[in-house]
């Protein structure tokens, strides 16, 4: 099997205000919208997108048992990044030889920032 894209999808309870924090406060680029799905590109493989739980079948996660990870070149950048846009970032953590930090979305989802630790090898 040969996977070329990855799209992450978000059923949101709060559409709008999830839509809006996506494309405004974390500038993630549009690459498709209509008036209940916005598809956001995070990379060429990578897609995260939100859909308006009241217009789907699929009943909207509240965050929960949902976490997007996302690693980052500069942690300490998107981290100031994060607090100057008062998205409340929690204190960064070393964990499984990583810095971590995590902000959540209108919809109560964890999205982990994360970068290797200088020197170490292990990238996974």
């Amino acid at each position: 099997m040969k996977i070329d894209v990855v799209n992450t999808i978000i059923y949101c309870r709060n559409w709008s205000e999830s839509v809006a924090f996506y494309r405004d406060e974390l500038k993630f680029e549009v690459s498709f919208a209509n008036e209940w799905f916005v598809e956001f590109k995070l990379n060429e493989a990578a897609c995260l997108s939100v859909v308006d739980a009241c217009r789907a079948w699929v009943g909207p996660s509240s965050g929960e048992g949902v976490m997007v990870s996302l690693r980052v070149d500069n942690l300490v950048d998107v981290y100031l990044e994060m607090e100057s846009l008062g998205l409340d970032p929690t204190p960064v953590e070393e964990v499984w030889g990583s810095e971590v930090f995590s902000i959540f979305d209108p919809e109560g989802v964890r999205l982990e920032f994360w970068s290797s630790i200088k020197g170490n090898t292990d990238d996974n």
